[in-house]
């Protein structure tokens, strides 16, 4: 039996991968039903792999897991697009495009420069001199995503303990046994895809310390009369100072433009609402993009958590994916920030493989 702590992406993405291979897979998750924290609670776009650095578990994941993605959507009816992205600029930006396409380029990834008749036939109202074109990149709906993974796990006869605490975990001569208020489960291996908690669960589980960071990204949403204005992905040029990308466009199926996110790091890692930014912080940010936007244009949208490993006084990163060094019966798949979503499919094969190893 292998248990994996976690039902969101990450975790029935592994819990699928391990099942495949002929493993006995329980799923622990504290919440009602999977993906409620950081799975549902993004963009929802399949990155391409542009900004990550080269060589990074990051960088190969994106890569690989988006590959998977569009494939995984399409065979299970998943609702997505692949739209494509402008990643736009002024003159004074074009070293950052340069970056970036440079960055792509190390990581295998197509991203071509447009000109100003590209740009205004896919984004007549967006303000820019300089663009990258990234075909590869896509929108899908998280939460379709999300209940498509489950009924995936499910059809695999995957166990899935839903609103189950873990009280404790114990050593034991061939694995662990981990301790819920209702079950007592013996494992050959656990996997921690904790999310959030994922330090808290290393140290339940008796593995390493680590710290995961708690950081809030915020979005704000076009009003219908104004949604016109966007028709799909625009990213603003990346700044060298910031840690995201910055806030950009998203246009759905449905036809909604999400603005965001924005970032900021935070002590707690469920407060989505307290202290939001008014609606107004994002209106000089959208006018770079966008000019004709009004004040009266935008609407306060959503919030999620990304699950970081790095302080706010650090830019990067990478995805913690390997085994612990304390207990040697634990897989880690955590600080599964951007772009987890997209990566969620090699990361759940990355970690059967691991397992693999254990058993």
């Amino acid at each position: 039996m292998v248990v994996v702590i976690g039902a969101g992406v990450t975790g029935l993405a592994a819990a699928c991968a391990l099942r495949t291979r002929g493993y006995d897979v329980c799923v622990i998750e504290r919440h009602r039903r999977p993906g409620l924290d950081t799975s549902t609670r993004n963009s929802g776009v399949i990155h391409a792999g542009l900004y990550y650095p080269p060589g990074s578990l990051k960088a190969s994941m994106c890569v690989e897991g988006r590959d998977r993605l569009y494939r995984f959507c399409q065979q299970h009816d998943v609702p997505h697009l692949r739209c494509g992205k402008l990643i736009v600029g002024s003159d004074e930006e074009r070293t950052a495009l340069d970056r970036v396409a440079a960055n792509a380029a190390a990581n295998g990834v197509t991203l071509r420069p447009v000109d100003a008749a590209f740009i205004r036939a896919r984004e007549p109202h967006v303000s820019a001199s300089h663009a990258l074109w990234s075909p590869q990149t896509g929108w899908l709906d998280a939460h379709a995503y999300v209940r498509a993974l489950e009924r995936a796990a499910r059809a695999r006869e995957v166990a899935l303990l839903m609103d189950t605490a873990i009280l404790g975990a114990e050593r034991t001569s061939y694995g662990m046994t981990i301790v819920t208020p209702r079950e007592r489960i013996d494992a050959e291996a656990v996997v921690n895809a904790g999310g959030l908690h994922a330090d808290e669960v290393s140290q339940v589980l008796g593995g390493e310390g680590f710290h995961i960071y708690p950081c809030r990204g915020e979005y704000a949403t076009l009003a219908p009369r104004a949604r016109s204005l966007v028709n799909g992905l625009v990213y603003p040029a990346p700044h060298a100072s910031g840690h995201g990308l910055g806030v950009h466009f998203t246009r759905t199926l449905s036809g909604e433009v999400w603005i965001g996110p924005t970032i900021r790091y935070q002590s707690r890692k469920d407060d989505y609402e307290d202290d939001r930014l008014p609606v107004e912080a994002f209106l000089e940010p959208v006018r770079a993009l966008l000019p004709a936007i009004t004040i009266d244009d935008l609407r306060l949208g959503g919030s999620g958590i990304r699950a970081k490993l790095h302080p706010p006084s650090e830019r990067f990163a990478d995805f913690l994916i390997r085994r612990d060094v304390s207990n040697p019966y634990v897989v880690h798949a955590a600080g599964i920030d951007s772009p987890g979503l997209t990566a969620s499919l090699a990361i759940g094969e990355r970690v059967a493989d691991i397992v693999d190893t254990l058993t």
